[in-house]
């Protein structure tokens, strides 16, 4: 190709001679000719790319369409059930919703009902009403001063710097105008999360809004940030299901001086969450810190969150609640399907637990020590629908988070160039003349219509099975199919626990090794 190259540049160049002997205005050819040739020429002198080096100029194109390639793929090739992570089905049916326009599909379910995996519900011949509005549960145990009366569906962690500010800007008004909560993720408080919405604050492994120089926990920033009244519970984060043992990363092409000011970090380079905490080190060190926690914040709801890893570990830290009698207000548990802005491929793609399982597992392990009826479990992985939602409320769950469905009634189009900063639609970037394209006050409107939809949804799923409270729906409720010929609900699947099966030397065939190993003095094996 390099030899045609040179022929076809000579060729072309001795064509326009000839040509201005009769056209002298043809010289103007050179204008659009000789810089493809140098280009071609600098792609054959050129080291660090083999195609450009072989194939001169036609190489370009070849980039060119791998750069194109999610859109063509997306727009023109994938069918209605297709799409990675969301489908078109998925990601049409946030957006219908947050726009208020139709929602409905003609013509019946595209769904192979006879598929293996294929789930559904079952309904009553004798339907209820359901209210909305009714569909919320308190969150706060016996030590909390300051209960939170929450939604069921709520907008999972994304950080301000993860995000730009006008999408937080929009996510906490939506938060305000439908009466849920925002949690703020791992990057701080900002102004734009306090625009009267309800915040429900995330500390993770770097500290950030409660840290000191060496980046250890201030407890007297973290005191005074919680005693904003915006502030209504804190998550302390353990993991998270996109990338679990990682530690959160916000890539330098993000960082701003606000960020870096807000976080207390310096400007230049990736801000790289430690994989663990500095603060405690066993599950019983955990407890007490998450008891200070309470504390310090006036006796608000706190709690952690987690993507499912080691089951052993979980259940020391529920061994030491039983020891110590200190037990968090809530569990978040995230799936090994979460979202993040940016994560290193294996950890997204084979570390942590998924939800469903994770779920089951928390769920049965805080049954087992009679701990479930005081802590509130949260569920947070791939929520966009209301069968989504209800799936997951009764498998274990008490209330709902989700991130991407939340990003996707922003406007996200699944460009899935969160990572680049280069979201074309301005949720999940910095540069302020991609901000400029998402306008809060609009996109407000959106989130608060999507979470009325999702719990108007939720409600008349429930009314259609006559369920009237959210705690009654079982994992019964749900049928999989498991076989081509073999239906299972998913008590059948997954044996769920008695009430303080695990306590006095109680037995569970799949929990047996964990609960022996376990150990509330240490995450290590007893």
């Amino acid at each position: 190709m390099r030899t045609l190259f040179i022929a076809v540049s000579l060729f072309s160049i001795a064509t326009i001679f000839a040509l201005m002997s009769v056209y002298p205005t043809a010289v103007w050819y050179f204008i659009l000719v000789i810089p493809l040739i140098g280009l071609g020429i600098y792609d054959m002198l050129q080291k660090k790319h083999a195609i450009l080096r072989n194939f001169p100029l036609l190489g370009h194109f070849r980039y060119l369409l791998e750069a194109i390639r999610p859109e063509i793929y997306q727009y023109f090739i994938e069918s209605d059930t297709e799409g990675k992570p969301f489908n078109r089905l998925q990601r049409s049916v946030v957006y219908q919703r947050a726009k208020k326009v139709r929602d409905t599909v003609p013509f019946g379910t595209q769904r192979d009902v006879y598929a293996v995996g294929y789930e559904w519900i079952n309904h009553s011949i004798v339907p209820i009403h359901v209210e909305p509005e009714a569909l919320r549960i308190n969150v706060g145990g016996a030590d909390c001063k300051q209960p939170y009366s929450a939604s069921l569906f709520n907008i999972s962690a994304m950080s301000f710097g993860s995000l730009s500010r006008n999408a937080v800007e929009a996510l906490n008004k939506g938060a305000k105008l439908g009466n849920f909560a925002h949690n703020t993720g791992e990057g701080g408080i900002s102004d734009y999360h306090l625009q009267g919405g309800d915040l429900i604050w995330q500390i993770g492994t770097g500290y950030f809004g409660c840290r000191q120089a060496d980046g250890t926990f201030d407890p007297a920033r973290y005191a005074d940030q919680t005693a904003n009244p915006n502030v209504k519970m804190i998550e302390l984060k353990l993991s998270q299901g996109a990338k679990p043992g990682h530690g959160g990363i916000l890539p330098a092409a993000k960082l701003t001086p606000e960020i870096a000011a807000i976080r207390g970090v310096p400007l230049g380079k990736d801000v790289l969450s430690p994989p663990g905490h500095s603060a405690f080190s066993t599950p019983i060190e955990l407890l007490e810190f998450i008891a200070k926690l309470r504390d310090l914040s006036g006796g608000k709801p706190v709690g952690f969150k987690l993507c499912l890893g080691k089951p052993r570990e979980f259940i020391a830290i529920c061994k030491a609640m039983v020891k110590t009698g200190i037990k968090p207000d809530f569990i978040a548990v995230d799936g090994g399907e979460g979202g993040t802005g940016a994560a290193p491929l294996e950890f997204s793609n084979h570390i942590g637990s998924p939800l469903i399982d994770g779920l089951i597992l928390v769920d049965n392990a805080l049954r087992g020590f009679s701990l479930r009826e005081d802590i509130r479990v949260f569920a947070s992985g791939k929520i966009t629908t209301g069968f989504q939602m209800l799936k997951r409320l009764a498998l274990g769950a008490d209330i709902c988070y989700s991130a991407r469905g939340m990003m996707m009634a922003l406007g996200c189009i699944q460009a899935l160039k969160c990572n680049s900063n280069h979201c074309p639609v301005g949720v999940a970037t910095q540069k302020n003349h991609l901000v400029a394209g998402l306008v809060p006050s609009n996109k407000a409107v959106r989130v608060a219509n999507f979470h009325y939809e999702m719990i108007e949804s939720l409600a008349e799923m429930m009314g259609a099975m006559a369920i009237s409270s959210a705690a009654d729906l079982q994992p019964w409720h749900i049928l999989r199919r498991t076989a081509p010929n073999q239906i299972q609900n998913y008590a059948e699947i997954h044996l769920r626990l008695e009430d303080g099966q695990l306590l006095n030397g109680g037995e569970a065939p799949f929990l047996q090794r964990a609960v022996e190993a376990a150990t509330a003095e240490s995450f290590g094996i007893a």
